[in-house]
């Protein structure tokens, strides 16, 4: 069941044939297993390809998918798409939009900002390993694509098996130089953890995250999950969202996603915070199901996480 309030929603961008729909429907078939409800949007039917055993109908210009999930078409107008899937009952978990090829997500980013009862969790960037770098560096297309990269909070660097490993060192010191901190996730396939993108769970401590022996997430079909861990931050008085939330989203943490109920100091209110890559909000909450002041559930990359410990 969504959080009351506001629908956290991503935004998924990145260039032509980088993976941008492997990934979400990798995610749409992990929402499955998790009986979360997905609301996809995109620019046109004809540009996506949702699995075919993932749809279970048509309606006008809504697909209707397995697990209570749905596909809308928004066209120019992703304001009135928003309208249509926050209306919808039961209102879905988390809303997804998918760019085209050749939009800039911070756009389309600011454009859903102006829906009501959205809440923009963060711009997920997808990219292609093998060609990024001769794409960026295109007299006409490279403007675009190095302003897709800059205007990630989460960049994933797919299909990182197409490139060698002198490549592959190449790319991600190219990424390291264009986008000055954000985290960089090397995938193939789009296989990122689902918990890194989906919507963490903190009314039960985190239930959705898969804990193996280490904090190592397990991801199916995910070989290098053991790059990554979670763990949970717990909180024994107010604190201050703020700060905290800098400090999650500050280059140095490792954090990739963060979720938590917590006591604010400076307002005294319970809030939601939400963290994805190098993007933080903020909302109130009422939930009181959690420990007095407060918990958040954070994934990050393996190794980086220890130094969170002194925040609690």
């Amino acid at each position: 069941m969504s959080d009351s309030g506001p629908i956290p929603l991503i935004v998924i961008g990145g260039y032509l044939g980088v993976g941008k729909t492997t990934l979400v429907n990798h995610l749409l078939r992990h929402a499955q297993n998790d009986h979360q409800r997905i609301a996809v949007l995109v620019n046109d039917f004809g540009e996506i390809d949702i699995d075919a055993d993932l749809i279970e109908g048509q309606d006008g210009e809504v697909l209707s998918l397995a697990g209570g999930c749905v596909c809308c078409s928004f066209g120019a107008d992703l304001v009135g798409a928003l309208r249509t899937v926050t209306g919808r009952i039961p209102k879905p978990d988390i809303v997804l939009v998918e760019t085209s090829g050749v939009a800039l997500p911070g756009a389309v980013a600011r454009s859903a900002q102006l829906a009501n009862g959205v809440n923009v969790l963060g711009i997920v960037v997808v990219a292609d390993a093998g060609t990024l770098r001769e794409r960026a560096g295109d007299r006409y297309v490279g403007d675009t694509v190095t302003q897709q990269v800059r205007d990630a909070d989460l960049l994933i660097l797919n299909k990182i098996d197409t490139a060698s490993p002198t490549d592959q060192t190449a790319v991600i010191d190219w990424l390291q130089r264009a986008v000055d901190g954000t985290p960089v996730i090397a995938v193939t396939n789009a296989t990122v953890p689902p918990e890194i993108l989906l919507n963490l769970r903190t009314d039960n401590g985190g239930a959705g995250l898969t804990q193996l022996p280490g904090g190592r997430i397990s991801a199916v079909g995910h070989e290098a999950a053991s790059i990554f861990e979670s763990t949970v931050l717990n909180f024994a008085s107010p604190t201050s969202v703020t700060a905290l939330a800098e400090a999650l989203t500050s280059a140095s943490s490792g954090v990739l996603r963060a979720k938590g109920l917590l006591t604010d100091s400076a307002s005294g209110s319970r809030v939601l915070l939400q963290v994805v890559g190098t993007r933080w909000s903020k909302q109130s909450a009422q939930q009181t199901d959690v420990e007095a002041y407060g918990r958040v559930v954070v994934i990050g990359l393996r190794g980086q996480l220890g130094a969170l410990g002194a925040l609690q």
